[in-house]
């Protein structure tokens, strides 16, 4: 009767022989300092997953109602870890340094595993931005870019023809820079401060723009007109460089005038002491007297004093209409029209002809047309630039 008894304690779940084994191979493991089999399936690294999987499993069989006291002393203590829950899980076996530490723990000792990451991309993304933002090292001439341009590319850009073209007028000796013929392929320039020449006339490589306008009767000589008239202004409006007019015509007065953003050569093209010549034809009603251009050219008395003509001749005559020309380098307001009416033949029609070696040629009226390189260097030598 004994031994039955003591087989059917051992077989229930509070058994003796049952409880004592299981104890005697947890002090062994635990002595041995590795985990439990069953610690060892439920190890995740996370502490809220540990909790629930012991919580269970120690209510029936130990924890809970059935367990009573009993259950209490004998499967939650010290010895019957095994099989109640709460105590095992902090327990040196499942937190301790026995049963691996953080591993068991719930992750105490260590970062939630997805943090790991984030710090890794951090770092790489520092050391990126460390690496990026140093100062470049300036390297010596001979290593880095040459500074300026070559010659013939600059040369081609201006319009003198093709980069080969230009390469044959280095060779030609026809080429200078800085007062210094060039004879040498590759040379390198810079644009905007060196002087360069071909056959002794400036190159405009610089950023300036040069037009010749034919300006049509009833345009006024001004950028903008407040009154709402029609203005030289008006021909450019789509250009995105600023530019004005070089010198002035009469309202009534058709012919060539000059548009430029280069300051310095507006100035001397209209500053008396060079002396840039303008042509003009005057329609005017005879007939003439022999000595007109003498008188011109003598020197006519006006109120703001003498104005002379440097050349005259008539061009034309059907009848008593006279088509004549005049040049002179004068540059007071309504001069021609002046002088001839004090010789005693007022002006019908106006037209300027030519602004120093610029003609006015077959250019239709109100039509706008850009210098080409050998007319700016013309007009440049004009005025000693």
């Amino acid at each position: 009767m004994r031994s039955s008894g003591r087989n059917s304690r051992g077989s229930g779940s509070g058994g003796k022989n049952y409880r004592g084994a299981g104890n005697r191979r947890d002090e062994q493991q635990q002595r041995a300092g590795r985990p439990r089999p069953e610690e060892r399936r439920y190890d995740v690294g996370d502490g809220p997953k540990a909790g629930p999987k012991a919580g269970p499993k120690a209510g029936p069989k130990g924890g809970g109602p059935k367990g009573g006291p009993k259950a209490g002393s004998q499967g939650g203590g010290p010895r019957g870890g095994s099989q109640g829950g709460g105590p095992r899980t902090g327990g040196p076996s499942a937190g301790g340094p026995s049963a691996g530490g953080p591993k068991a723990g719930g992750g105490r000792g260590r970062k939630p595993g997805p943090a790991r990451p984030r710090e890794y991309e951090a770092q790489i993304e520092e050391r990126n931005r460390a690496r990026h933002d140093k100062p470049r090292v300036k390297l010596p001439k001979t290593f880095g870019e040459q500074e300026g341009e070559r010659l013939q590319k600059v040369l081609a850009r201006a319009g003198m023809g093709s980069r080969r073209a230009c390469e044959d007028l280095i060779d030609q000796a026809r080429v200078e820079v800085n007062g210094k013929i060039v004879t040498e392929q590759g040379m390198r320039v810079d644009p905007e401060k060196d002087e360069i020449k071909v056959d002794g006339l400036t190159v405009a490589t610089q950023s300036y723009l040069f037009f010749a306008l034919n300006k049509p009767a009833g345009v006024v000589s001004t950028m903008e007109d407040p009154d709402g008239r029609q203005c030289l202004g008006d021909y450019v409006t789509n250009r995105e460089t600023r530019l004005f007019h070089v010198g002035r015509l009469d309202t009534e007065t058709e012919g060539i005038i000059l548009l430029t953003n280069h300051g310095e050569l507006a100035h001397r093209l209209t500053h008396p002491r060079y002396g840039v010549q303008k042509t003009y034809l005057a329609a005017i009603q005879g007939p003439l007297p022999r000595d007109l251009g003498k008188q011109l050219k003598s020197g006519i008395q006006l109120e703001d004093g003498y104005a002379r003509a440097d050349h005259f001749r008539v061009v034309q005559n059907t009848g008593k209409n006279y088509l004549v020309e005049v040049s002179l380098h004068e540059g007071r307001k309504h001069i021609v029209r002046r002088m001839l009416a004090e010789a005693g033949f007022p002006v019908d029609k106006l037209v300027r002809t030519a602004f120093g070696p610029i003609a006015l040629g077959d250019q239709k009226s109100g039509w706008l047309r850009r210098l080409t390189n050998t007319e700016v260097g013309m007009l440049m030598r004009e005025v000693d630039l």
